[in-house]
């Protein structure tokens, strides 16, 4: 059967300035300690994956915001303006796709790796734990492969394909295909506009059916409304949920924009 199964079916105040202890003079012992403070609080910092993300309270523990910018809410809105040519949508859609995926990868389990520099030095770094997937939801889904390969080249890749029946408008999963060996994987889950949440919900189903846990799956997603969001998480509370933004107003046309089959 190959290595691969198939299923068909979101001016400071001014104070007074006072004398702080930055300005009292320091022993050499006392410098060297908040020195190491300084170090351990900033590596405590880097290390932490969530550190930078904003949690939702309102859609539990596990639905997070990216760190919210500038440049973040510029490309959202040159995304929604219905204004935007093709070629510029799909630019600024990719890079906001990339700033998902870097969080997304954040959230992925790393161990302790030493090596050696160039210059004979021992550096303690990290590395990612073999074990990882993506999985896009066809057809919008497939807009975040590439930003997924660009920063993981080697990692594998399945599909899922749902559509709504015409006559009841019931999203049902015509086609899936994973890597054999996905119950043991991490799985990204791309999707990028959720607007009911009924689509991911399927495909999640699909995923438990290949016996995935809950827990390790993390859905990249770009826009959700409140309502899909909330959709979501109460039918899969341990799931990790990653977006930009969260608004009533889903950008719908993102997938025929973005392969222009508008």
């Amino acid at each position: 059967m190959g290595t691969m199964s198939e299923v068909v079916t979101s001016r400071p105040p001014a104070f007074e300035k006072k004398a702080t202890t930055s300005q009292i003079p320091l022993s050499d012992k006392q410098k060297a300690n908040t020195c190491s403070d300084q170090q351990n609080t900033q590596c405590s910092e880097k290390c932490d994956p969530n550190s930078s993300l904003q949690p939702v309270e309102s859609f539990g523990p596990y639905f997070r915001l990216i760190p919210m910018s500038g440049q973040v809410k510029e490309l959202q809105t040159i995304i929604r303006d219905k204004n935007t040519s093709r070629s510029d949508f799909k630019f600024y859609a990719d890079r906001l796709i990339r700033l998902v995926v870097e969080e997304g990868l954040n959230q992925l389990p790393y161990s302790d790796l030493t090596i050696t520099t160039p210059t004979g030095c021992q550096y303690k770094g990290l590395q990612f734990v073999k074990g990882n997937c993506g999985v896009s939801i066809v057809r919008s889904g497939e807009a975040m492969e590439q930003g997924l390969r660009s920063c993981c080249r080697s990692i594998r890749l399945g599909k899922i394909l749902v559509e709504s029946d015409l006559d009841t408008h019931e999203a049902k999963v015509v086609y899936a295909k994973f890597p054999e060996d996905i119950s043991q994987r991490k799985v990204l889950l791309m999707y990028p506009i959720m607007s009911s949440g009924n689509t991911v919900i399927k495909a999640v189903n699909v995923l438990q059916e290949h016996a995935v846990d809950e827990a390790n799956i993390i859905l990249l997603n770009l826009f959700s409304t409140p309502a899909a969001a909330r959709t979501i998480t109460n039918a899969f509370p341990k799931m990790h949920i990653l977006t930009s933004e969260v608004h009533p107003v889903a950008p719908n046309h993102f997938g025929q924009k973005y392969f222009g089959t508008d």
